[in-house]
């Protein structure tokens, strides 16, 4: 595993946030359908000349939250050093973001499930009663667009892969101004073949950039 720093809580606080895309996939497979769909996403953004990052969690290590709670006090998580210390950065500085992922039983993969809850750190919480909280995020204009691809094309099969990229990111204070679930897809790469498919994806992804701009 790669040696990190534990993170200086004082290098986060004067972040620039930029009209920005971070693309993030969270399948396990490289070169994948989910891959192709963040490419396409990515392509469309780039029409409205919008600059973007990608990442494919799998090159990444990092563990899911511990609860330590250490982020109630720091606001950036400092009970671990992995490689989510390479991404937050990216999650600060980008008001656009994208999250596309595959359906693992009946969810997103245990990749996407780590890196969400490692955004836990972003949410304020009153010291004396947790049912009051509030975002960092809140109020700064962020947009998300998220994506599942399911080997089913039964809606029902797919789950809570839509759900779970959903609701943390709205309770961040992302809008999410974009959705697209593929059903039916199995086989490395067979979502290449879905004309429109990546054709929607890319229009999302467009439409993604237009609102960072707007």
């Amino acid at each position: 595993m790669n040696s990190f720093d534990i993170i200086n809580p004082e290098s986060f606080k004067n972040y620039s946030l930029k009209p920005v895309i971070f693309g993030v996939s969270g399948s396990p497979r490289r070169d994948g359908n989910s891959n192709t769909l963040l490419s396409s996403f990515i392509s469309g953004a780039a029409e409205s000349l919008i600059n973007s990052n990608t990442v494919h969690l799998i090159d990444y290590q990092y563990q899911s939250c511990l609860g330590c709670e250490n982020c109630r006090r720091d606001k950036i998580c400092t009970g671990l050093k992995d490689g989510m210390s390479l991404l937050y950065p990216k999650i600060l500085e980008s008001k656009g973001l994208v999250l596309v992922s595959p359906t693992h039983n009946y969810n997103i993969t245990a990749w996407m499930k780590a890196f969400i809850d490692r955004l836990y750190c972003f949410y304020n919480f009153d010291f004396n009663n947790r049912s009051i909280w509030s975002s960092q995020f809140a109020g700064q204009g962020r947009k998300a667009v998220i994506a599942a691809v399911c080997e089913q094309n039964d809606k029902d099969d797919m789950g809570f892969t839509m759900e779970a990229m959903r609701r943390p990111l709205q309770a961040l204070g992302y809008d999410v101004v974009g959705e697209l679930p593929v059903y039916g897809v199995f086989g490395r790469g067979r979502v290449k073949k879905q004309d429109e498919v990546l054709n929607r994806a890319i229009e999302l992804g467009k439409e993604l950039a237009e609102s960072l701009i707007k």
